[in-house]
């Protein structure tokens, strides 16, 4: 069900009086913080990642010279989609033909849609790299050359697997990504209102920050963050911390898990 949907199925006010932080890029955050107040919560801007273009696009340009050769392309982000595709089109002229293309995901693989790419290897229940490998194209690789667009660093798991498997793999690193915050004083002051009681967090790199930042702040052990997939709530778990998992990725899924705290705050 589409976020649209999502939101017409739910009462109107299924998030009243709730104040939500989103850590998202704030370029991404916005659908979600929309549909926040739209059912009549508080959404929170506070974004614990950001993308910025290279400094220096030699590297990627010599991991792409071989792509009008290479047997696949798996992009792991939306961000790796944008940030790449406009350069592969003006370095060949359009997309090459022979090539295959594989994604992370449904919305990675509705970017590579904006760029002419029609068939995409996607997961159907799970979007993470284990959920791609399990499925049969990437079981036979041996001998295939893979391209992994991505920002600089993340997850090797991607890659050692399909090496394991045979692969000759390279990656092409389109951007970066950084913390644009210098700590969480925001969080914890809306904490010492009443005005914070979730955090919105959808990737492993912005838990991290949000940990590194908080420490071992008061405000982070009475607020509940709410994760899209149980990779991401692994660490906070360990260390105590209230977490709840949406059953899946997506701001609609995301909005269930969110209505679930107006019980848990009524009761």
């Amino acid at each position: 069900m589409g976020i649209n949907n999502e939101l017409d199925a739910m009462p109107h006010d299924a998030l009243k009086g709730l104040h939500i932080a989103v850590t998202r890029p704030a370029e991404q955050a916005a659908t979600l913080c929309l549909a926040i107040n739209a059912q009549g919560g508080s959404a929170i801007p506070f974004p614990l990642l950001a993308i910025a273009a290279l400094d220096d696009y030699a590297a990627f340009e010599l991991a792409i010279a071989p792509l009008a050769q290479a047997d696949w392309a798996i992009f792991i982000s939306s961000n790796a989609v944008d940030q790449a595709m406009p350069r592969v089109i003006q370095r060949f002229g359009q997309v090459p033909k022979q090539l295959q293309f594989a994604a992370i995901g449904p919305q990675t693989a509705e970017h590579l849609g904006h760029y002419g790419v029609a068939q995409v290897l996607t997961p159907q229940t799970r979007f993470d790299s284990e959920a791609l490998l399990a499925l049969g194209p990437m079981q036979t690789v041996d001998h295939k050359h893979i391209i992994i667009f991505r920002g600089q660093g993340g997850r090797e798991v991607l890659a050692d697997t399909l090496k394991a498997r045979g692969a000759r793999v390279t990656f092409a690193e389109s951007y970066r990504r950084f913390n644009p915050q210098e700590n969480s004083r925001l969080l914890a002051q809306k904490w010492q209102q009443g005005q914070l009681d979730a955090v919105v967090v959808t990737s492993s790199e912005a838990m991290r920050h949000l940990l590194a930042l908080a420490g071992s702040a008061t405000w982070l052990k009475n607020v509940r963050l709410c994760v899209n997939h149980a990779r991401i709530a692994e660490l906070p778990e360990a260390l105590g911390l209230n977490v709840l998992v949406a059953d899946a990725p997506g701001d609609a899924a995301m909005l269930a898990c969110l209505s679930q705290l107006k019980s848990m705050k009524e009761t």
